[in-house]
């Protein structure tokens, strides 16, 4: 059994999934890749098991009957791969956004430095390559923004679809229950762990490439709740801090 796994969640993926790009990812990180498919309508589990069974023992797909939102689909699966045993997990986007050798470099960080959470954050500076929409970017500033204020953290990048984490008691507890947010729960987890161990072992790591590859499923309309939710989510945590 791998000691890391990589959940990746999907719900009408079919189109997008970068099948080359998690072939390669399986060779090139020695992790076990858990696909969970929220509840699909497309033929996203056709591809899935197609991919699966090209990749071989160190893939997987869980099925969720219902689509149950982003955040509880990772959730699912993060906790699937604990009680497999993993001493290391992750999550990342159906598309690839964050490429293969980003995402082997978040793996290394959370080995090579002394932290336990490790994210990864899309900053555009000179000699990276950080391709983003002009209305998506500015939308995610703005958000940023009050995850920032909500979190009460100086964290640049909350909505990044790259995060791996070492498996610890904090981890479990912040994972124990369900996320309030179907869009925003990384400010939740984020959140969470920060109310339970602190922000000193949370580090930010800004990706040398991430790139936008159009069609998710996100909408404007979910991003205007992903806001409203910021609220829910600051009442859910004054909550969690009291545990």
């Amino acid at each position: 059994m791998p000691k890391t796994s990589i959940i990746i969640p999907c719900y009408n993926e079919a189109r997008r999934l970068d099948l080359d790009g998690f072939t390669e990812l399986a060779k090139k990180s020695a992790a076990r890749l858990v696909f969970v498919d929220d509840g699909s309508t497309d033929n996203t589990q056709d591809v899935l098991r197609s991919l699966v069974d090209k990749i071989g023992k160190n893939a997987e797909i869980l099925i969720l009957p219902n689509n149950s939102g982003k955040g509880e689909a990772v959730r699912t699966g993060l906790l699937h791969a604990i009680d497999r045993g993993a001493a290391q997990i992750g999550y990342i986007d159906a598309d690839m956004a964050t490429p293969v050798i980003e995402v082997c470099r978040l793996m290394n960080a959370l080995n090579d430095q002394p932290v336990d959470v490790v994210l990864g954050s899309r900053v555009a500076l000179l000699g990276h390559c950080i391709e983003r929409s002009p209305v998506r970017h500015y939308l995610g500033r703005v958000f940023a923004t009050a995850a920032s204020l909500t979190l009460n953290l100086p964290i640049y990048d909350t909505q990044c679809g790259a995060k791996f984490f070492n498996v610890t008691d904090h981890l479990k507890t912040a994972l124990s229950d369900p996320f309030c947010s179907r869009w925003a729960f990384d400010v939740e987890l984020i959140g969470r762990l920060n109310s339970l161990a602190g922000w000193s072992r949370i580090r930010e790591f800004p990706l040398h490439q991430w790139y936008d590859r159009g069609g998710s499923n996100l909408s404007s309309v979910a991003m205007v709740w992903a806001f409203v939710d910021l609220l829910k989510i600051r009442r859910n945590l004054q909550k969690f801090s009291k545990r």
